[in-house]
């Protein structure tokens, strides 16, 4: 949000999962990815792939109605992102995914 530019990296159990952690560790929020997609937006060797990613974070405030599978109170953020590289698709979808999470909770009261 102040204009620095942050470097991480991470391991992880595949290229994707490495970038996920690493923007975690920046970004610092809490999140579960509970959805992962990739689909092939156009064809031939430099085909661009579009990722779409689905989090669910706790909600700070009580205002939420409980979800009665998980007995907690969430929401749920879509991302998308395109690129011909998937990683980079990837990375810009949870960025995407992030970003909704963040507005929302600057928006919501402190309890």
């Amino acid at each position: 949000p102040d204009g620095q530019f942050l470097t991480d990296s991470a391991h992880g159990t595949g290229p994707v999962d490495a970038v996920y952690k690493a923007i975690n560790r920046i970004v610092g929020v809490q999140n579960e990815l509970v959805e992962f997609s990739v689909n092939a937006v156009t064809e031939g060797i430099d085909a661009v792939g579009e990722v779409t990613v689905r989090i669910e974070a706790e909600a700070n405030g009580a205002s939420l109605p409980m979800n009665p599978q998980t007995g907690k109170r969430t929401y749920t953020f879509s991302g998308h992102g395109a690129s011909t590289d998937i990683i980079v698709a990837s990375g810009r979808a949870y960025m995407s995914a992030l970003n909704k999470l963040l507005a929302i909770r600057e928006q919501q009261p402190t309890a």
